[in-house]
C-alpha cells in the first residue's frame, strides 16, 4: 500500500472495510473496460484504414485513367503526325514530278542548288 508523503500526490486512502477481493473485482473491472476501449480503438483504426485505403484506390484509379487518357491521346496525335506527314511527302513528290514534266532543266538546276547548299553547310 502506498504512503502519503508530505506534498506527494499520493494519500493514504481508507478502506472504509474494502477488502482484497473487493479490490480484485474493481481491478478485473478496470481490465475490461480497458480491454473494451482496446477492441474499440482497434475498430476504429481499422474502420480510418479502410476508408484511407478506399481513399487511396480510388486516387490511384483516377490517376490510371488520366494515365491512358494520355496515353491514347498522345497515339492519337502521333497518327495524326504520321498521316500529316505522308499527306506533305505525296504533296511534295506530287509537286516535284509536276515540275520535272513542265520545266525538267529549271528543277534540275535547284536540285543542283539545294544539293551545293546542304554540302556546304554539311562540311562546316
Amino acid at each position: 500500500m502506498a504512503t502519503a508523503t508530505p506534498g506527494s500526490p499520493y494519500t493514504a486512502a481508507a478502506t472504509n472495510g474494502a477488502t482484497s477481493a473487493d479490490v480484485e473485482r474493481q481491478l478485473e473491472t478496470i481490465r475490461n473496460e480497458i480491454s473494451a476501449l482496446t477492441q474499440q480503438m482497434t475498430g476504429l483504426v481499422n474502420e480510418a484504414t479502410d476508408g484511407t485505403m478506399t481513399q487511396v484506390k480510388s486516387q490511384v484509379r483516377s490517376a490510371k485513367a488520366q494515365v491512358d487518357s494520355a496515353i491514347s491521346g498522345a497515339q492519337e496525335s502521333g497518327r495524326e503526325a504520321v498521316d500529316a506527314f505522308r499527306e506533305v511527302a505525296d504533296t511534295f513528290g506530287d509537286a516535284l514530278e509536276d515540275s520535272l514534266r513542265r520545266r525538267p532543266y529549271a528543277t534540275l538546276a535547284v536540285a543542283a542548288g539545294i544539293g551545293f547548299l546542304f554540302g556546304a553547310v554539311w562540311r562546316r
